[in-house]
């Protein structure tokens, strides 16, 4: 793995015009460009306020804490993050099948193209950090919200999502070239991740229901759990994971890693001679 690492650092160029192409070819025949995916995340927060923000606002609000006065941007926080997530995943999953000629002919680590694919979502987000920050600053004029030293937990959050993504991207690329339902299997299961992780609703919410223990720990097993945990916690400290939770959601992000980085290499050949 460590030359492995060593050999994407050497081709570092590659990757980035994979990902400049890529960000190119996505937004070159839209007019609105790359508002678009600011539109999606905002109108989506729209949406889930509309829901648990003003049709349920009794039942959210005494699970929400320091959130509760500034529920919008609580949802937007959580759904910013979770565009980068599903998105990647998406493009990452078919990063293999949707670039076959260009894998077999360029020499360079195949690693290369599932990372591009993360990377390129990441730019989308960072780009749309200005408005997160837009957004909070109005809260944080209105005394609604009070961050401190919780925005820290962004580059945390950041990396360890980084280091969860990219081991998924590599392990799912690797085996939709073999079998091409792990794509379809995707769609299902980022739909199922989007309600099983506390991006619109806070984990509280899942700890204090009448779940049976074990289904709550299960939960909390999921890496997201505790990743959004931290992009929440940038601006409510309450929010941010116990001891417990950060370390199981950094160490099963390692391991993904690990795993995905051990099963792209195992099936590389199998993948290339199917390509």
């Amino acid at each position: 793995m460590t030359s492995g690492v060593g050999a994407l650092w050497a081709h570092r160029n590659s990757l980035r015009i994979l990902v400049r192409r890529d960000l190119a070819v996505k937004y070159q025949q839209s007019v609105l460009g790359y508002l678009w995916s600011l539109i999606e995340p905002l109108g989506m927060g729209a949406i889930y306020w509309f829901v648990f923000g003003v049709l349920y606002s009794g039942d959210t609000s005494r699970h929400l804490g320091q959130a509760a006065a500034s529920y919008p941007l609580f949802l937007i926080t959580g759904i910013f993050a979770w565009m980068w997530t599903s998105s990647a995943l998406s493009e990452a999953t078919n990063a293999l099948t949707g670039q076959a000629r260009l894998i077999t002919t360029l020499n360079v680590p195949r690693q290369v193209f599932p990372i591009s694919r993360i990377t390129g979502r990441f730019a989308e987000y960072a780009a749309g950090l200005p408005i997160l920050v837009a957004i909070a600053a109005v809260y944080v004029a209105r005394g609604e919200v009070h961050p401190g030293w919780s925005v820290l937990a962004l580059p945390l959050a950041v990396a360890v999502q980084a280091v969860l993504l990219v081991g998924l991207a590599l392990l799912l690329s690797a085996l939709n070239v073999l079998m091409r339902d792990i794509e379809r299997f995707m769609r299902l299961l980022i739909r199922l991740l989007f309600y099983a992780t506390p991006i619109i609703y806070p984990l509280s919410l899942v700890r204090e229901s009448t779940m049976p223990g074990w289904v709550k720990t299960g939960y909390e097993l999921n890496p997201l759990v505790g990743i959004f945990q931290l992009h929440h916690a940038v601006w409510y400290p309450d929010q941010f994971p116990d001891a417990r939770l950060l370390t199981t959601t950094i160490v099963a992000s390692l391991l993904v890693l690990v795993a995905g980085w051990w099963a792209f290499r195992r099936l590389e050949p199998a993948v290339l001679k199917e390509l």
